[in-house]
């Protein structure tokens, strides 16, 4: 073979790190397209393939990146990436399908400067919030190899062979509540860097969420508790209107409640919880959720409605978001789109209830889906 075609052949080759070839790993580019990735918020030209590596193209900034086409959980993920001048990127992990990726799920910062105080910025860090252990980036036209391995509550990472990030996820007020699962992808900032030798090795799953609602057939784990609304199960969509709630045919008292959600503008609901009459609706010992995206309301979108007003949350008309509900005990917290709104410590009603979803106000509709919930 001739050292032309050879090298050219490379990215294709099985990756051998010092000396050992990999086992398990499964290669995620193919070193000419960008099959099994997708551009997400920003056009077509944004990423491409020169020479066998992925290119960040200098046009297209932030918000644009690049998503995998699955998601994972637990993983053993390595690249390299290479490094000449100013360089400023990232590599997000457990990024959602729609929302923040940096406050939803991780960004893993990479930057070309040598920074001599560890900055929450800097190379290697859990951007904005952890610093690394070093920076050891080679910067001077240097490929940089990367090596991140979450396993939950777990979060290590090394760049060129050297450990930067040592992490217990649950123990970190600022991220005990980020996704543990979700997309990989790689962050657009206007500067060329390249990647290439993307691979990544799954590991044993740990999350046992139950399922509320993804397709038409987990409607049957629903039920109209009182009024007339108009629930539709629409493929991967359930839509509400009308006036009236549905609930959960199970029980829950303990538990974290994820789905995506948008609505027409100022619509009015609200999510239900530890309802212990559900046929009357809005009467009865219960907790409701405010889903009103008001500016000025009193109990705007996140509020726990009559008991605490939430942080109004940066949430637009018709567009979707990540609502996140947490109730443990006399605890509660509202996270949207990855930022905390309300918090609450002194609920007294703790016997279980159906998670209902409220449709309060005749045309004016709220969508759903991926509706998950865990018992804790």
């Amino acid at each position: 073979m001739r050292r032309r075609q050879f090298l050219a052949a490379a990215p294709l080759l099985p990756v051998v790190l010092k000396g050992q070839p990999e086992v398990g790993f499964v290669s995620l580019f193919d070193g000419r397209s960008l099959d099994g990735w997708s551009i997400r918020e920003g056009p077509e030209s944004a990423f491409y393939v020169s020479g066998g590596e992925i290119v960040v193209h200098e046009g297209s900034g932030f918000p644009t990146w690049l998503r995998s086409a699955r998601q994972y959980e637990n993983f053993d993920f390595r690249c390299e990436f290479f490094v000449k001048g100013w360089i400023d990127s990232g590599i997000y992990l457990h990024a959602p399908e729609h929302g923040r990726n940096t406050e939803t799920g991780l960004c893993i910062k990479i930057f070309h400067k040598q920074d001599e105080k560890m900055l929450p910025e800097s190379m290697g860090a859990v951007f904005p919030l952890v610093p690394p252990l070093k920076v050891n980036v080679r910067n001077k036209g240097e490929w940089n190899t990367m090596r991140i391995v979450v396993d939950w509550p777990s979060l290590k990472i090394w760049t060129n062979d050297e450990l930067v990030q040592d992490l217990n996820l649950e123990s970190n007020p600022e991220l005990r509540y980020r996704l543990r699962s979700g997309y990989l992808g790689v962050e657009s900032l206007s500067y060329p860097i390249r990647f290439r030798n993307l691979r990544i090795k799954e590991l044993p799953a740990k999350e046992k969420w139950e399922i509320l609602y993804e397709k038409p057939e987990d409607f049957a784990k629903w039920r109209i508790t009182d009024g007339k609304p108009k629930f539709e199960a629409l493929g991967s969509v359930m839509r509400g209107d009308g006036a009236g709630h549905l609930g959960t045919i199970e029980k829950y008292r303990d538990f974290e409640l994820h789905m995506y959600m948008r609505s027409a503008k100022q619509a009015n609901g609200g999510i239900l919880f530890h309802h212990q009459q559900p046929e009357l609706g809005t009467g009865g010992k219960h907790y409701e959720i405010q889903v009103h995206d008001v500016e000025g309301a009193v109990y705007p979108t996140g509020s726990l409605y009559h008991y605490k007003r939430s942080i109004y949350p940066r949430i637009e008309p018709e567009k979707w978001f990540l609502f996140q509900l947490v109730v443990k005990d006399r605890f509660c917290l509202v996270r949207i789109n990855g930022e905390n709104v309300m918090e609450y410590h002194e609920l007294d009603n703790l016997e279980p209830g159906p998670i209902m979803l409220q449709a309060h106000r005749p045309g004016w509709w709220i969508e759903y889906k991926q509706i998950r919930i865990k018992r804790i």
